[in-house]
């Protein structure tokens, strides 16, 4: 879980900011606070992983506040949340995580929230995730990774087909964005448009992969790539 708080001195964005974050399972909102002095007293009581800061504020700036912190152990991670793009390259000096431009889509608010994620739990060399979540008309799935047959790449879009379901979760997302999820020793792209589980191919035919009533292109580009990863010792 991590621990998350949220700073901005509009009742509105806080109370959008804090709507984002009940939504994803892993946050947890350990408070919300107006101002940066509000921000420091919960600091000072209990622990926070996470902060989601506005940066033009009354009194204390967003980055005035985060100087501030700079220097103490263990600072959190924090990800910028401002009407203003101009402070892009000064947040980025002061190491922020991210930087979100109000208002925010969901979408966007998600990625940074996985990264955030995947920076304080990161995975063990040669691992990967058992699960993620996407975003799926404003709920999100979890996915499990050893479910997945193959996915499907349309335009912004992703269809995830998974074992022992007729219908594909179908979610916002980039192929290189799932691609990145997934464990490079079992999955591998065949096509520009699709990724596919090694474990889960029924048969090959020339230019083809088959997954149960699936039939799946190969391009010539990706076909080196694809005998690369299956076990020579799987082929008799």
């Amino acid at each position: 879980m991590i621990r998350c708080l949220a700073v901005d001195d509009e009742l509105l964005s806080l109370e959008l900011l804090e709507d984002n974050i009940r939504r994803i399972p892993f946050l947890q909102l350990v408070g919300r606070c107006f101002n940066a002095y509000e921000a420091l007293e919960i600091m000072r009581r209990e622990p926070v992983d996470l902060i989601f800061l506005d940066i033009q504020m009354g009194g204390i700036t967003g980055t005035q506040f985060l100087q501030s912190i700079s220097t103490m152990p263990a600072r959190p991670l924090v990800i910028f949340v401002t009407a203003y793009k101009n402070y892009a390259l000064e947040g980025f000096d002061l190491d922020v995580l991210d930087y979100l431009v109000k208002p925010v889509a969901f979408e966007r608010f998600l990625k940074a929230v996985n990264k955030a994620a995947d920076y304080l739990t990161p995975a063990p060399v040669n691992s990967a995730p058992e699960y993620f979540f996407v975003n799926v008309e404003y709920n999100l799935v979890r996915i499990e990774v050893n479910a997945i047959n193959f996915v499907e790449g349309l335009k912004d879009y992703i269809k995830i087909y998974l074992q022992g379901s007729d219908k594909a979760v179908i979610t916002r997302l980039p192929m290189k964005s799932i691609a990145e999820k997934l464990p490079a020793n079992r999955f591998v792209r065949i096509h520009k448009s699709y990724i596919i589980s090694v474990d889960k191919i029924t048969s090959i035919r020339k230019n083809r992969i088959y997954i149960h009533q699936h039939i799946i292109p190969i391009s010539d580009s990706y076909r080196d790539d694809l005998f690369r990863i299956i076990d020579p010792q799987k082929l008799i």
